[in-house]
């Protein structure tokens, strides 16, 4: 995996003080996340008066003398009553080197499916540890999720270094247990920085107690990381999100094609084929925010328009005739499955993948994989609630899928309840870090109500 910071500049804005990172916190329960949150952006100069005073009554109220800054996220009145992050928080903030979108997840095994909410779209994930539990069964588990993610830096925060002296010799191995975890996962880069969030060693400033630590804080790894890449180096891969024909004596023959550049650059004058049909056209032009332009590029909104007049509709997607992703009904994936309702072989779906949805039939779950090796259980017959797997679906229509370990966006699928729209399991096409699946079962017996293809 590689980064850069030397894209085109007409591409890509220069990595400074403009650059955003998205990055995502996981940890066990009890491993001081909501306080690294809390202490980051207390620290960093990005609580409001209002809200630290907010917390600091809240804290009182509580019987603790010093502000507790775990509440500066765990904002839902359940988490406070318990004590534990449920939901997923979203927080903005700046530094002068850079602005961050933070999503604060969950730590209890039960809200693992959260992550993978948070972690979606993460450009790095900060995994926490406490330096008296070391690694943990929940720490394989978010290392595993990132991987499967492809997010691709990850820093292991070991927290709660007060508690035990401060020592090189506790931190070491713990650093040295995970880095070869993630590693074995196909993680790219792994960070390990040791910290007290409770007294804020190492989370902004420079700790005073570990001097054996010659690293970055948290937050300057936050601020230097690099995130800009070139999104010519990507295939374009355009969905379609809405068709225009305004049919107005202004523009009686408009047809536009609206929605966003998922990866790559689109060019006026490029070949481009249109999927799953096939067919094949020319950009004459492309209108973004009411202005026609010759270049556009990832992640913009635009509307193409195609010297062609096609049978072109939402849920379709254009792509460069020379690098058209494969069309598919088989799709082979590694799932993390986050309904509290099971995933069954036979099992009908609605599978959403960017804007199309079809339906699709669960096929055969060859695999579900066990944090602890890394290795896989065959034919579990069904995952339940936080289970990581491999899925066999057969979908009613063709999909253009790409690999997720070659695009995030396109590579990524949702399959969906089609009795009440409950989001069931979150996939990635193709084997991520998993072994390679085994071969898709054989269809069934014919259905009468459409649901066997």
């Amino acid at each position: 995996m590689s980064t850069t910071n030397t894209a085109r500049t007409d591409l890509t804005v220069d990595a400074g003080a403009t650059s955003l990172l998205r990055f995502a916190t996981a940890g066990s329960v009890d491993d001081g996340k909501s306080t690294l949150v809390g202490r980051l952006l207390h620290d960093s100069k990005s609580v409001l008066a209002d809200q630290l005073e907010a917390v600091e009554h809240a804290s009182r109220n509580r019987g603790q003398e010093a502000p507790d800054l775990a509440l500066l996220t765990d904002g839902l009145r359940a988490e406070r009553e318990q004590g534990i992050t449920i939901d997923v928080a979203y927080r903005y903030f700046a530094t002068p080197r850079r602005r961050f979108i933070l999503a604060d997840t969950p730590g209890h095994v039960q809200y693992t499916r959260n992550m993978v909410t948070g972690a979606s779209t993460a450009e790095l994930a900060v995994v926490l540890v406490d330096a008296r539990n070391g690694v943990v069964e929940q720490t394989r588990r978010h290392a595993a999720v990132a991987a499967l993610l492809r997010v691709p830096h990850v820093v292991l925060a070991v927290n709660k270094m007060d508690l035990v002296g401060y020592q090189e010799s506790v931190f070491a191995p713990i650093a040295e247990e995970f880095t070869a975890y993630a590693g074995s996962l196909g993680v790219p880069e792994i960070t390990a920085i040791p910290i007290s969030a409770l007294a804020g060693d190492n989370v902004v400033t420079p700790s005073a107690t570990m001097d054996w630590y010659g690293g970055p804080t948290v937050l300057e790894h936050l601020e230097t990381v690099p995130v800009v890449a070139d999104p010519s180096d990507d295939p374009a891969r355009f969905p379609v999100q809405y068709v225009i024909r305004p049919q107005t004596s202004e523009h009686p023959d408009y047809r536009g094609y609206a929605g966003q550049i998922a990866s790559g650059v689109l060019h006026v004058g490029d070949a481009v084929t249109v999927l799953p049909s096939g067919r094949t056209s020319t950009i004459e032009g492309i209108d973004a925010l009411g202005q026609s332009v010759d270049v556009a590029w990832a992640p913009q909104s635009v509307t193409l328009r195609l010297a062609d007049d096609l049978d072109i509709s939402r849920g379709d997607l254009i792509a460069p005739t020379a690098a058209t992703p494969s069309v598919t009904q088989d799709v082979e994936a590694t799932v993390c499955h986050v309904a509290d309702r099971p995933l069954t072989v036979g099992q009908r779906v609605l599978l959403k993948h960017t804007t199309r949805t079809v339906k699709a039939l669960v096929k055969e779950i060859p695999s579900r994989l066990t944090l602890d090796d890394l290795s896989q259980h065959p034919a579990p017959g069904e995952l339940v609630a936080n289970d990581i797997g491999r899925i066999v679906v057969r979908t009613a229509a063709p999909l253009a899928l790409d690999a997720y370990a070659d695009s995030r966006r396109t590579g990524s699928f949702l399959l969906i309840d089609p009795t009440d729209g409950t989001t069931l399991t979150a996939g990635m096409a193709g084997t991520a870090f998993a072994e390679a699946a085994a071969d898709p079962a054989p269809e069934g017996a014919a259905d009468d109500e459409g649901w066997d293809f």
